[in-house]
């Protein structure tokens, strides 16, 4: 017989142990278990916790990022801050969308016209594109036709989060003929990622001339 017993591998540690020692480490297996478990629900709540703050601010930040735009050449304190354009960024795309759409003649109306088309809305371009062929459609059949549109400083320009209302004066020429008309020029537009879209023009009561 040799001087030390090899140990059998797969002894039962609580061989020999009393009762309440297994019990003991068992509830104390199972305490260490809960608090784990706890943790684990504790650190993924928290991890949720911080995306959803992090993913607010991100959102609070592009909200109120201010986009620097300059169309047509203006100047000024031009500026989109989310989505939400500054009054002098709208008074300069409202005059400037005057001149292109409401004062041309035969020899400007096609180079104008492609410039205005060029801010349509994809869901608006097609229709918009369509209403402008056919004046330039007018145009071909009367080269002599001219019309300039200016801005009515006697009644208030009006602006909502879509529409932009001018009211209007337009003086159209046809060989040598003068006639002048008082109305309403519709602006229907969207801002979308800091860039203006044209969604609508069309003219209102424009069935008064003045003498």
């Amino acid at each position: 017989m040799g001087l030390f017993q090899r140990k059998e591998a797969g002894t039962d540690p609580l061989l020999g142990k009393p009762a309440s020692f297994g019990i003991h480490r068992y509830l104390q297996g199972s305490a260490n278990l809960f608090e784990e478990n706890r943790l684990l629900k504790a650190a993924i709540a928290g991890m949720f916790g911080v995306t959803a703050v992090l993913g607010m601010v991100i959102y609070t930040t592009n909200q109120n990022a201010r986009t620097v735009v300059v169309p047509f050449g203006a100047t000024g304190d031009l500026y989109v801050s989310g989505n939400k354009p500054s009054q002098a960024y709208l008074v300069a795309m409202t005059r400037n969308i005057v001149g292109l759409a409401g004062t041309y003649s035969a020899y400007s109306a096609d180079r104008q016209f492609q410039e205005l088309l060029s801010l349509a809305h994809p869901s608006a371009y097609n229709a918009m594109r369509d209403s402008l062929n056919g004046v330039l459609d007018d145009l071909a059949d009367n080269p002599t036709l001219s019309i300039a549109t200016y801005i009515r400083n006697d009644q208030p320009v009006i602006w909502t989060s879509s529409m932009i209302t001018v009211p209007v004066e337009k003086v159209r020429v046809i060989g040598g003929v003068i006639r002048k008309f008082r109305g309403n020029l519709h602006i229907g537009y969207a801002i979308e990622n800091g860039r203006f879209w044209l969604t609508r023009l069309s003219e209102e009561q424009f069935d008064a001339e003045t003498h």
